[in-house]
């Protein structure tokens, strides 16, 4: 893809592909995705969901534009060769917050995953184009399990993630949290991630990207 700009593949990757670093809304976007990429690992190695998170960035063509959609999408079978009931569609929203700013990230990702209830057809289907769009009839076939729950029942489950710097973590209320509005409030699991300097550490890492592409 850098063919024809007249650029190295570093310096395409800073100035096209990744969102900008310093000018707005670009240093949000970084965050956000890193807080994305988090919980997608943690729901995938911890948890044991197939999540296949690499699909939901790879058309994005404006990079200080966020990809539309749920945020993070995992899925469990109890027996892959025979969809039942018990089957599992993990379905979570994250916000980030790496600076000041007085918000309860976790209550403003509950309140997004509402959302979810309405968001969650379109990204199913637009994770199943892409599997079909790469060949992969049978991811495909995987995600489809899930497009129709009157006719083939399987367990929903969402999910609210905070991605905080541990300075935001400490200034937060957490415990005003309340998830008494959303829909599906019996299945929706919280999650808290919190460490130093994460802006630091987010930047660092896009800058390492780039320099071994």
């Amino acid at each position: 893809m850098a063919g024809g700009t007249g650029l190295g593949h570093s310096d395409y990757l800073r100035t096209i592909l990744f969102p900008d670093a310093k000018v707005a809304p670009g240093p949000s976007l970084r965050s956000g995705d890193f807080g994305e990429i988090i919980v997608a690992d943690f729901i995938e190695y911890f948890l044991g969901y197939w999540c296949p998170r690499e699909l939901r960035y790879q058309d994005r063509w404006n990079r200080n534009d966020s990809t539309k959609g749920c945020d993070v999408i995992g899925f469990k079978f109890a027996d892959e060769d025979n969809p039942g009931p018990a089957d599992e569609l993990f379905v979570f929203e994250s916000k980030s917050g790496m600076s000041a700013s007085g918000a309860n990230r976790l209550q403003d990702a509950i309140d997004d995953s509402i959302k979810d209830r309405l968001r969650e057809s379109m990204s199913l289907n637009a994770i199943k184009r892409r599997f079909f769009d790469r060949g992969a009839i049978g991811d495909a076939r995987k995600v489809e399990r899930f497009q129709n729950q009157a006719d083939r029942p399987f367990r929903r489950i969402n999910g609210a993630a905070a991605i905080l710097d541990e300075v935001v973590c400490a200034e937060t209320n957490l415990g005003a949290t309340d998830g008494a509005a959303h829909f599906n409030q019996e299945n929706l699991r919280l999650l808290v991630i919190r460490g130093p300097s994460l802006m630091k550490l987010v930047h660092a890492l896009y800058e390492r990207a780039a320099d071994e592409a």
